[in-house]
């Protein structure tokens, strides 16, 4: 499967001319079309524009915030790649030098996650993981200021048929996808969207307003439909029933109170119970799928793995502590490319022994 070469881009960058904020914000989401490293076909219902704004209503104070921070990443995108990308790296080391709270917790975590790599093995993991965060920040950037269409260029898919090949098994189900923070998380749902695919994502409503307008209005400027978490079970429901994809992080700890306690790496995770209730009542698959940085550091590879096998024995709280094993292994690139890819622990539900 081909990536998008570092001399493409930086013709790109001669050839694009920025467009005017207004016209940015009046744009729908690109088409599915003769992108490089777009999926030739599938089955799965394409986008139909612009989904339907789920944007907060903003007082004048946030509202001017929101549009201050929306010309700073359209300022800061008129950077050539090359220096965007050497900016975000910086940026992440020097991250990684103040840190020093999330580094205690990323030790700890690489610690149980890897307790037979030495200290070193793990500090080189953990540097890895700001670098990609740095660069998932210069990605944004592009993805929110202008020229944000040519990232779907940098993006190509890993059998795409599992996908396909769910379509005729659940007609009319539609699919969720089970992913993480994962390489360069933001732009899985994105990137899918700039494929030409419908796609939703359950959002957390965050405390600073602001930044809350300019995630929604970054996602669904790509074509990525907002679901939000108080009307999330509704909402994702209607979707699944209209064969559309839904997108679930699952890799943080859940209320205490909607929480089932799975083994994960040897200790018990608080693991969010709705998203195999929600599979349950829907019908639908669960698919896991991630984003791989690729060893240039700016192209990547969605990597579809098979879907999950439920268990249906009647019992709701059993099954939804019960998932079988992946008929299939993930292959062997994608298992290479974990350890230096990753941007910290992976908390994905573990099957209960």
């Amino acid at each position: 499967m081909a990536l998008a070469s570092s001399s493409a881009n930086t013709k790109l960058d001669r050839i694009e001319s920025p467009d005017s904020i207004g016209e940015v914000l009046r744009r729908s989401a690109a088409p599915a079309g003769s992108t490089d490293g777009a999926p030739e076909k599938s089955d799965f219902p394409l986008s139909l524009g612009r989904p339907k704004s789920t944007r907060l209503e903003l007082g004048l104070k946030d509202r001017l915030i929101f549009w201050m921070l929306v010309g700073a990443l359209h300022a800061l995108s008129l950077m050539p790649d090359f220096i965007l990308y050497k900016l975000g790296v910086a940026c992440g080391l020097i991250f990684h030098s103040f840190d020093h709270r999330h580094r205690r917790i990323g030790v700890r975590n690489l610690e149980i996650a890897f307790p037979e790599k030495s200290a070193a093995e793990r500090e080189r993991i953990l540097r890895g993981s700001y670098i990609n965060l740095g660069r998932t920040g210069a990605e944004y950037v592009r993805l929110g200021g202008f020229f944000y269409r040519r990232l779907a260029r940098r993006i190509t898919y890993n059998r795409l048929d599992v996908w396909n090949n769910l379509t005729p098994k659940y007609p009319g189900k539609g699919a969720l996808i089970l992913t993480a923070h994962f390489g360069g998380f933001e732009l899985l749902p994105a990137g899918h969207a700039l494929h030409g695919f419908q796609i939703g994502l359950v959002h957390h409503t965050q405390r600073f307003l602001a930044g809350d307008d300019l995630v929604s209005f970054i996602r669904e400027r790509a074509g990525v439909q907002i679901i939000r978490k108080h009307t999330a079970a509704r909402e994702m429901l209607r979707s699944l029933k209209r064969g559309e994809i839904i997108g679930i992080p699952l890799d943080q700890n859940a209320k205490r109170s909607e929480a089932i306690w799975v083994p994960f790496f040897g200790e018990l995770a608080a693991t969010p119970s709705g998203f195999d209730r929600l599979a349950m009542m829907a019908g639908a698959p669960v698919v896991p799928v991630f984003i791989v940085r690729q060893p240039d550091g700016i192209s990547h590879v969605i990597e579809i793995l098979e879907e999950i096998p439920q268990q249906r024995t009647g019992d709701r709280n059993a099954d939804a502590l019960v998932i079988p094993p992946a008929t299939k292994k993930p292959s062997k690139r994608w298992s290479e490319n974990i350890p230096s890819n990753g941007s910290g622990r992976i908390a994905v539900t573990a099957p209960a022994q």
